[in-house]
Order: structure tokens, then C-alpha cells, then sequence
């Protein structure tokens, strides 16, 4: 594949809007840049995730079955993204949902039931899988308020809900591997 961006700046956005790939110019607080953001900041997020648990599968091998779930997910994310700059484009495929369900049911078994709420925490690497979570929420959230205006494709709203369904099972399974107690939120005494 040859180069796809021979210059990092264009100038173009310096007005504030910015470029579609259908032509279009939109401002960049638009509910499709606004979305198109939030699925980045979620891949970051998860790129990190993927780094701290490579760095500890050495000492928890249990964690490779993560990172083997979790490292598609980087590029499927990459592709709804395209799926949101390129309205006309489609990228995601029903099987890649199956594929997270059937990891979350998968873990979800392993984990067992959930019997209080759970705060982020415990090891570094169960939070920091919760704020991949609750950057999913926030990105579904934007897509959701794009969908209200501009109709997305159903696998593209069904991924992204998935992904945060994952990421809150992810962050179960890494403290039951790790051996961690997952932090249990506790009510406030009543004064």
C-alpha cells in the first residue's frame, strides 16, 4: 500500500471545520467528528490496555487470552471510525459481534455472577481496562447522538455496545487472573 498522508498539516481546518471523506465540510464540534473522537480515544485508551497487559503476561500468562481478544478489536475500531468519516462506507461484519459475545460469555462464565457494584481498581491494569469501558460508553453515547440526526448502521451501534460489555467483563477477568479482589463499592454509613 502506498503513502496515505504525505503532509500532517493542510491548513484546512484552521477555521474550524474539517473534511469528510464524502466531500462535505463540517464544523469540528459536528456530532460525526464529535463520535469519530471518541472511537479514537477509545482505540487509544485500549492500545494502552494492550500495552500494560503485554508487559505482564510474563508474570500472568492467563492474560493472553486478552490480549488475543482485545488486539482486533484495535483494528475494528479503526474500521467503524472509517465507517463514521465515510457515511457510505461499511466496514463492520455481524461476525465480529458474535465474536464478542461469545468472549463475553466465555469470561462471563469464568467470573461468575456479579453480587455488588464494582469500583475501578485493584491493579493498575483492571482500571485501567474500566476506563476503556467507560470510554466506549462515552463514544456510544456520541454515536448514538449522531444516529438521532443521521442514521448509523446497526452493526456499527451494536459493536460499540458490545465493546463496553468486553471491556466490564475484560477488567472481571484480569482481577480473577491476577488473583486480585475486585474492589466492592460499599454504601455510606448512615449518620
Amino acid at each position: 500500500m502506498g503513502y496515505r498522508l504525505s503532509k500532517i498539516y493542510t491548513r484546512t481546518g484552521d477555521t474550524g471545520e474539517t473534511g469528510l471523506a464524502d466531500g462535505r465540510r463540517v464544523a469540528k464540534d459536528h456530532p460525526r467528528i464529535e463520535a469519530i473522537g471518541e472511537v479514537d480515544t477509545l482505540n487509544s485508551q485500549l492500545g494502552l490496555l494492550l500495552a500494560d497487559l503485554s508487559e505482564e503476561r510474563s508474570s500472568c500468562p492467563g492474560l493472553d487470552e486478552l490480549i488475543e481478544v482485545l488486539s482486533p478489536c484495535q483494528h475494528r475500531l479503526f474500521d467503524l471510525g472509517g465507517e463514521l468519516a465515510m457515511p457510505d462506507y461499511q466496514a463492520l461484519q455481524a461476525a465480529e459481534i458474535e465474536r464478542l459475545e461469545a468472549a463475553i460469555d466465555r469470561w462471563n462464565e469464568e467470573v461468575g455472577p456479579l453480587t455488588n457494584f464494582i469500583l475501578p481498581g485493584g491493579s493498575r491494569l483492571i482500571a485501567q481496562a474500566h476506563l476503556c469501558r467507560s470510554s466506549a460508553r462515552t463514544a456510544e453515547r456520541r454515536c448514538g447522538q449522531l444516529h438521532a440526526i443521521e442514521p448509523l448502521r446497526s452493526e456499527l451501534l451494536a459493536y460499540i455496545n458490545r465493546m463496553s460489555d468486553l471491556l466490564f467483563v475484560a477488567a472481571r477477568l484480569i482481577a480473577t487472573r491476577q488473583g486480585i479482589a475486585e474492589v466492592l463499592w460499599q454504601a455510606a454509613a448512615k449518620g
